[in-house]
């Protein structure tokens, strides 16, 4: 199996690391954006198989204009070779708001491919990552 390489777009490190472990330790490749400006500078230059991107870092809207960035529809966009790229979008949002994600409603509005609920247990994590790019 060839190695995966998966991106991160967290600003808490303390999850990275945790992510990290966990993938590292399954065969994959791990990178690391700590806010959603740097996560797309990397995307163009490290071209992983998934990207792990969290809601909420310097905004608590962040995580969804990179999201909406990445799958953009204009095919000039600089960001159109990596629209493919599946994303597993990362949620502590039940921490600080009332909200709640229905996965089946909020993958139709956002353009992600996956949620996963803070804290992250690992074996979702894995299945998750194996279920998105095997």
């Amino acid at each position: 199996m060839r190695e995966k390489k998966i991106l991160i777009i967290e600003d808490d490190e303390d999850i990275v690391n945790a992510m990290r472990i966990v993938l590292e330790a399954h065969g994959c490749q791990v990178s690391w954006a700590a806010n959603g400006r740097l996560g797309l500078k990397m995307v163009k230059r490290e071209k992983p198989h998934l990207i792990i991107l969290d809601v909420m870092m310097e905004s608590q809207t962040e995580g969804f204009h990179v999201a909406y960035t990445l799958r953009s529809n204009d095919p000039k966009s600089e960001y159109a070779p990596f629209k493919d790229i599946p994303i597993l979008m990362v949620t502590g949002i039940h921490d600080t708001t009332p909200a709640r994600f229905d996965d089946a409603v909020a993958t139709e509005w956002l353009p992600v491919d996956e949620f996963i609920e803070k804290p992250i247990q690992p074996n979702q994590l894995l299945s998750l990552v194996n279920r998105m790019i095997g």
